[in-house]
């Protein structure tokens, strides 16, 4: 009788620690199933819009790509591809020409953007003004709170873009 009941203790002992054993191993898959914390963040960004300052290009990075935000003086043509904050105007897009993926710079004094590798042109819209870029920038989702432009997000401003097919 006391060695059925060493023996019994000693099968319950196992039981606990190889159901412990299973509950580790359930947690750690599940950990290795979830994104990174850096993933996370990379779905929105977050930019305060309120120090932007007229023909000055901000660049912000979104899941690995550069965003141009250049707020547009008064005298720069308006656009239906204009994000608008308050009264001001911006381009926002993706900052990767269309052509090859290179990174155009802007030239405040021409108030263009070039492409060096092609020598293709965007205006301060991101429409495509020299080929060979086949289409203007692309303008990432977006939503605007306030003063400020929340990226990876479609707010209304942006479906509404989207639906009129300017977003590429």
């Amino acid at each position: 009788m006391a060695d059925n009941s060493r023996r019994d203790f000693m099968g319950k002992v196992f039981g606990g620690w190889a159901a412990l054993g299973g509950l580790g191993v359930l947690y750690a898959a599940k950990k290795t199933w979830d994104p990174l914390p850096s993933v996370k963040a990379a779905g929105f960004t977050t930019v305060d819009l309120s120090a932007a300052e007229p023909n000055v290009l901000n660049i912000e990075k979104w899941r690995g790509k550069p965003i141009f935000i250049l707020k547009k003086t008064p005298d720069m043509e308006k656009s239906d591809r204009d994000v608008i904050v308050g009264k001001d105007r911006f381009l926002v897009a993706i900052g990767l020409c269309t052509h090859l993926g290179c990174i155009p710079a802007y030239r405040p004094d021409q108030k263009d953007f070039l492409c060096a590798c092609h020598g293709g042109m965007f205006d301060t819209s991101g429409d495509n003004i020299k080929p060979p870029p086949p289409s203007p920038l692309v303008i990432p989702p977006f939503k605007v709170e306030g003063t400020k432009l929340v990226l990876g997000e479609e707010g209304p401003e942006y479906k509404k873009m989207k639906e009129a097919g300017i977003t590429a």
